[in-house]
């Protein structure tokens, strides 16, 4: 069993690690340079819609590998889309000061309204093309990721003690002023049993009797995923930065320090 899982969980930790450090890089890069790694991101997106199409009636390892990175790829166009601004919300402001409750939820899902339904709509794509197929890797790793970071968008908003801001870049800084800084909030626990829950499961699948090992592979990527989500959400509520797993990429952004426009917010915010 060991051998046959250890080299998908691997693959998984690389890619999660190396692909989001170079969508780090890129996006720190200055923004003369966006249109180029979009256009780029664009092209490898639509192959990889293609390969998700392409391997979805195969049951192989190779094609559980394929899949899997075809959704990885997918889900790395929109946060590219995101994080280089081409695709957010109708509002690119800072939130207003003393807004609570419905009003600044109102204002937090502007900020980011066509993103989500940019995911809404690439994972509606994804349904159609691999409907009734029976390699659904790519899917599942699309549709993970999305519930995950939906997750960590609503902790976030919510309030939790690492907020990762140094993400963000310049011209995203306002978003700051939607989190909320605290120890933890009553969704944590609620997330993060629901998380646990999804991996037990996921665990089970991996470890049928019967399974083939295009199964084994393709619950094993699905496993690490749901693995390294969870990790991301222990990381919000521990004392201990994720950001530093990619200072090697985030070196061209300097010291991530917030403005005072956007650290009083911020602060206002954490105090509600």
């Amino acid at each position: 069993m060991f051998t046959a899982i250890a080299p998908p969980i691997a693959f998984s930790i690389l890619v999660w690690w190396l692909g989001t450090g170079i969508i780090l890089y890129l996006d720190g890069m200055p923004r003369r340079t966006y249109p180029r790694s979009m256009i780029a991101a664009t092209f490898l997106a639509c192959l990889a819609l293609f390969g998700i199409a392409f391997s979805a009636e195969a049951r192989t390892v190779p094609a559980a590998y394929f899949s899997f990175a075809c959704g990885l790829m997918i889900w790395a166009w929109l946060e590219m889309a995101f994080l280089m601004g081409f695709v957010t919300g109708p509002r690119r402001i800072p939130c207003t000061a003393g807004e609570h409750g419905f009003q600044r939820t109102k204002q937090a899902i502007e900020t980011i309204l066509y993103y989500e339904l940019s995911i809404i709509a690439a994972g509606a794509m994804l349904i159609v093309l691999t409907w009734g197929a029976p390699n659904q890797t790519g899917t599942w790793t699309f549709f993970i990721l999305f519930a995950m970071r939906l997750s960590a968008k609503l902790n976030v908003f919510l309030g939790v003690r690492n907020l990762s801001e140094e993400f963000l870049p310049e011209h995203l800084r306002y978003l700051a002023t939607y989190f909320t800084q605290k120890n933890m909030n009553l969704f944590f626990p609620v997330s993060m049993g629901a998380s646990v829950l999804v991996l037990g499961f996921l665990i089970e699948g991996l470890g049928m009797p019967d399974s083939t090992p295009f199964e084994t592979t393709a619950h094993a990527f699905l496993v690490s995923l749901m693995g390294l989500a969870i990790l991301e959400h222990v990381f919000m509520v521990m004392p201990l930065p994720l950001t530093a797993l990619w200072n090697w990429s985030m070196r061209r952004r300097g010291t991530a320090v917030l403005p005072a426009p956007i650290t009083e917010p911020l602060k206002q915010a954490s105090n509600r």
